[in-house]
C-alpha cells in the first residue's frame, strides 16, 4: 500500500512542502511507494510555493482509512489530524513541536522530533547525501519551508542548523533567499479573497489554558494594515467561529514580519486579561501591540495565562 504523508490541518508552507519532500524520499530513495496529501487547502504562501517550483498540489483528504499506512509530519497533535488517525497504521512522525500525546501506533515506529524551526530542516539531515538526488522542486520546497517557518531567520525559533541548511539549498539552487522570501511574504499578505472566518482559521491551533479553550490564530504579513482595516468584522466573526469550532475564544495575532511585532485584537475583557497576564500589556482599546512577538510556538502559546 502507498504510504500517505501529511501534516496538520490548515496547511501552511511546511505542512505542504514537507510531505512532498518526504514522499519523494520514501518513494525514490527508500523504494517505498508514498504520496503527499493535504488536510485542507494550502494557504496563499504555500500555494505560491507550489506554483513557483512547478509542483502539483497534493490531493486533499478529509480522513484516513483504518490500517492505512501514514507518516505524520510537522505535528504530533491529534487535534490537528484526522479524527480516526489512531485507526490508521502510523509508521513515522517527523516534527519540531512539543510532544502533545494522544497518538497510538500499532507497533514500534521511527520518531524524529528536534528543537529546530522547521520540519524540512530535520528531513534534510535525515536524507543526508541522498538530498543530492532530489529534483529542483523538492529542494525548492524545502528551502521555502525553512524561509517560511523562520520568517527569513527573524523568528526566535531559528537555529544555526536552519540557517546553514537554507543557505546550502539556496546555493545549490542558485536562489537569492531575500528575493524568494519577499515573493513568499507578498503572497502570504494577499488575504483579500478570504472571508473573516477563513482568516481566523487559516493559520490556527487549539490550545487550552486553565479550562478555557482558545483558537490561537496567527496571520503573518508584510502589510498588517490590510488585515487590521478589517478588525471590526474580524472581531464580530470571532463569536461564530468559536461556537462552530467548540472553543471559548479566538485569539488573533497579526504579525508584522518586517517590524517584528504582533498586534493582538482585543474584542472583550477575556482577551484584555490574556494580554495583561500573558504579555504584561495594557489593552486600552480594541488592539494592543506586542513588540518583538512573532512566534506562536515560542512566544505566544507558552506565555498564555488567565
Amino acid at each position: 500500500m502507498t504510504i500517505q504523508v501529511f501534516g496538520h490541518k490548515s496547511p501552511d508552507t511546511d505542512s505542504t512542502g514537507s510531505p512532498i519532500a518526504w514522499a519523494w524520499y520514501l518513494s525514490e530513495i527508500k523504494g517505498t511507494p508514498a504520496a503527499p496529501k493535504l488536510l485542507g487547502e494550502p494557504n496563499t504562501e504555500a500555494a505560491f510555493v507550489l506554483s513557483h517550483w512547478g509542483l502539483d498540489k497534493p490531493e486533499i483528504i478529509s480522513g484516513v482509512d483504518a490500517d492505512a499506512p501514514v507518516v505524520i509530519v510537522d505535528t504530533n497533535n491529534p487535534a490537528e489530524l484526522p479524527a480516526a488517525i489512531n485507526d490508521a497504521d502510523i509508521q513515522g512522525i517527523i516534527d519540531h513541536h512539543k510532544l502533545v500525546g494522544g497518538l497510538e501506533t500499532k507497533g514500534p515506529i521511527d520518531i524524529r522530533i528536534e528543537p529546530l524551526a522547521c520540519t524540512a530542516t530535520i528531513m534534510y539531515k535525515m536524507m543526508g547525501k541522498d538530498i543530492a538526488q532530489a529534483p529542483k522542486g523538492v529542494k525548492g520546497a524545502m528551502l521555502s519551508c525553512i524561509i517560511s517557518d523562520t520568517l527569513e531567520f527573524r523568528s526566535p525559533t531559528t537555529t544555526q542548523e536552519d540557517k546553514a541548511i537554507a543557505h546550502a539549498l539556496a546555493d545549490d539552487l542558485g536562489v537569492d533567499i531575500a528575493e524568494l522570501a519577499e515573493q513568499m511574504f507578498a503572497a502570504k499578505s494577499d488575504v483579500s479573497a478570504f472571508s473573516d472566518a477563513e482568516l481566523l482559521r487559516m493559520d490556527s491551533k487549539e490550545y487550552e489554558v486553565e479550562g478555557t479553550k482558545f483558537r490561537v490564530s496567527v496571520l503573518e504579513t508584510t502589510a498588517p494594515k490590510i488585515v487590521l482595516d478589517r478588525k471590526d468584522s474580524l472581531m464580530s466573526s470571532m463569536t461564530d467561529v468559536a461556537k462552530e469550532d467548540g472553543v471559548d475564544q479566538v485569539l488573533l495575532f497579526v504579525v508584522d514580519i518586517l517590524n517584528e511585532e504582533a498586534t493582538l485584537l482585543v474584542p472583550n475583557d477575556l482577551v484584555k486579561t490574556v494580554a495583561a497576564k500573558s504579555f504584561d500589556a495594557n489593552a486600552e482599546g480594541d488592539t494592543v501591540v506586542l513588540p518583538g512577538v512573532v512566534s506562536r510556538k515560542k512566544q505566544i502559546i507558552p506565555n498564555l495565562k488567565l
